[in-house]
């Protein structure tokens, strides 16, 4: 059963990852085109998921969220990554005052639950996609910086790493060849478990307005768009709802298995 919802969350992530590349390509419509006389029009041939309250197509309004949605997720991901290893292994390799005064900052971080201190950057920098992710950025890259210092730290008197410092290599080479690669693979592991999580958190501060704005599409967007309709007609809810929670359980399927086959332990955040 197990290998099942692996397959399904294999398939479902990839199909996201596809639709985020091509999602121009596979709209049939404009996906911010307004038509008002077609507003609200039941799922049929021409409109496979219906129109919402301004005639924009349902259907093109996903696929372009998808994009959008996972695509900042991708970007929020990789920028933390980025700062996780650069602050992170300078601080376990240099050691000393460096290491004490990087970790020093990364308490900093820490002392402040990661939403506020998301909320509290968009406010200072302002509202739109890029702020957003730079701001989610700056508030999760701390756990991933004292991640890597830890491995780092636990790798850096092996008897390999030792040989290849006194054969002569540099410092440099020595990081990436011993280090590296086990640093990678562990954020690997971090970075599928925390898509869902990134995607909750860019759909919450877009459905709250700060990230997005309309007339673009986004699973948050479209959800606060539609949420003056959510009696009258609760499918245009469902549908970026469904996409948000399939993104988020297959990343989190995958980056359990991850886990299990890397032997990778993540602490509680």
């Amino acid at each position: 059963m197990k290998k099942i919802w692996l397959i399904f969350a294999c398939f479902t992530a990839f199909a996201m990852i596809f639709i985020m590349l091509f999602a121009p390509l596979l709209a049939p419509f404009d996906p911010n085109e307004i038509d008002l006389a077609a507003k609200f029009e039941p799922a049929s041939l021409s409109h496979f998921l219906g129109t919402d309250h301004l005639g924009r197509d349902v259907f093109s309004r996903l696929l372009s969220a998808t994009s959008i949605s996972l695509g900042s997720a991708f970007a929020t991901i990789f920028l933390i990554l980025f700062l996780g290893i650069l602050v992170g292994g300078t601080a376990g390799f240099v050691g000393g005052r460096t290491d004490q005064i990087l970790m020093r900052i990364c308490d900093v971080f820490f002392s402040v639950p990661t939403v506020i201190l998301a909320l509290f950057l968009v406010g200072v920098l302002g509202t739109g996609m890029i702020n957003v992710v730079i701001a989610i950025s700056a508030s999760h890259w701390a756990w991933y910086a004292r991640i890597v210092r830890s491995i780092v730290l636990s790798l850096k008197n092996a008897d390999y790493v030792l040989i290849t410092r006194t054969s002569g290599a540099s410092e440099t080479v020595n990081f990436k060849k011993n280090m590296l690669r086990p640093i990678i693979a562990q954020c690997a592991v971090l970075a599928s478990l925390d898509i869902g999580h990134i995607v909750l958190h860019i759909s919450g501060l877009s459905f709250l307005g700060l990230g997005v704005k309309a007339p673009a599409a986004e699973w948050g967007v479209m959800i606060s768009d539609a949420k003056e309709y959510v009696f009258s007609h609760p499918e245009l809810i469902f549908y970026p709802g469904i996409a948000i929670f399939l993104c988020v359980m297959s990343f989190n399927i995958i980056g359990e298995s991850l886990q299990e086959r890397l032997g990778a332990v993540s602490e509680d955040r």
